[in-house]
């Protein structure tokens, strides 16, 4: 009986040494995960964080785009204001001093 004792004995230490082994790998296994769900939480938040800086780059970015096309617009109006006979005859009267046939010039004396 004594054999089946002791055979028993070293049955349980090897069973208890095996589930402490166990228990000590799902340990160290839970805290890999863990730390892997903290660290893709994180890297999540800062891309969250970039894109929203990105859409607001963008925002901004299609805001100067509109103001730029309404620029151009005007200086495409203007453009072609300049190659008016208006503009000529403007530009004319005021940087050369001409005038049309049958107009009277009024000056002032000072």
């Amino acid at each position: 009986m004594e054999k089946k004792k002791g055979a028993k004995k070293g049955r349980n230490t090897k069973v208890k040494r095996r589930s402490i082994q166990n228990k000590a790998a799902m340990l160290g296994i839970s805290g890999v995960v863990c730390m892997l769900l903290v660290i893709l939480l994180l890297e999540g938040r800062s891309l969250q964080d970039r894109i929203q800086v990105n859409e607001d780059k963008k925002a901004q970015l299609e805001d100067q785009l509109a103001s730029e096309e309404a620029r151009t617009g005007e200086i495409e109006e203007l453009q072609e204001y300049m190659q008016s006979d208006e503009y000529i005859e403007k530009i004319a009267k005021e940087k050369i001093g001409l005038v049309k046939d049958n107009e009277i010039i009024f000056k002032e004396n000072n």
